[in-house]
């Protein structure tokens, strides 16, 4: 947010993928040349997610330079609404009856947050909400492929197709940063790609429902960032929406069935 607000949204995302591919590689090279093999059965699936991603990336980030902190951040955690019905129609996977109620709590939520006709968000809140699509249909991608496809794989090659599809419309628009906005486009990608690492460690030490649900913490730490940084201190109605989202994003995380093993 701190360097969207200045800089053109393609330059950002460029950044933000070539710093998480530079952290990325010292690590992978540590780990040999075997942990970091890019052969593949599955091309068109890494091109989908690489897309889905990209696509999530620019619109969350356009979103982030436009709205409060917590408000973009709380849209593009709304993946889990959509999840269920993505893997339903994509990979066959009918999400528990319960789960239908929490989606629609969670879709009021949206509403509060967006406020259409109330002074609403207007573009920035609709690309949000696209993020919030964008990377749950990311997310059915690397569930999909995740049978043959370890998570070193799908890191590489969502960080090397990133970087490298978003350098043609950062050269188009480029603007060259400042020392502050270079600094925080280097912690954007660091510390993104650190939580990439950490999360696949989180899930192999506890519970799947408990990270989900430690996960949105991730909305109060933004809305305490926001309050403290851009004095941005939330409406009632985004209040009301947020609390709403999180709860039906919770129980979508705690009532998903486990995914059936493929013999």
């Amino acid at each position: 947010k701190l360097a969207g607000n200045e800089l053109p949204n393609a330059v950002v995302v460029f950044f933000r993928n070539l710093f998480a591919l530079l952290v990325l590689l010292p690590w992978l090279a540590r780990r040999g040349p075997s942990a970091v093999s890019m052969r593949t059965a599955r091309p068109g699936m890494h091109l989908l997610r690489a897309a889905t991603g990209l696509g999530a990336m620019y619109c969350f980030f356009y979103a982030l330079s436009q709205m409060p902190l917590a408000s973009a951040v709380l849209l593009n955690y709304s993946q889990p609404l959509f999840l269920p019905f993505i893997a339903w129609i994509w990979l066959g996977e009918r999400p528990a009856p319960r789960i239908f109620p929490a989606v629609i709590i969670g879709f009021v939520g949206v509403v509060l947050i967006l406020k259409p006709g109330l002074g609403w968000q207007g573009p920035a809140g609709l690309a949000g909400l696209a993020a919030g699509i964008l990377a749950a249909t990311s997310m059915a991608a690397i569930r999909r492929m995740s049978d043959t496809e370890p998570t070193v794989r799908i890191v590489m090659y969502f960080s090397v197709l990133g970087t490298l599809v978003s350098a043609i419309p950062a050269a188009l628009a480029w603007q060259t940063p400042t020392t502050t906005q270079w600094l925080a486009l280097a912690g954007a990608g660091s510390i993104a790609t650190a939580g990439q690492l950490l999360l696949p460690r989180a899930y192999s030490l506890a519970p799947a429902a408990h990270i989900g649900a430690l996960i949105y913490t991730t909305v109060l730490f933004a809305a305490l960032i926001g309050w403290v940084v851009w004095q941005e201190t939330p409406d009632l109605l985004s209040a009301l929406g947020a609390a709403a989202v999180i709860c039906a994003a919770l129980i979508v995380v705690v009532t998903r069935r486990p995914r059936r093993q493929r013999s």
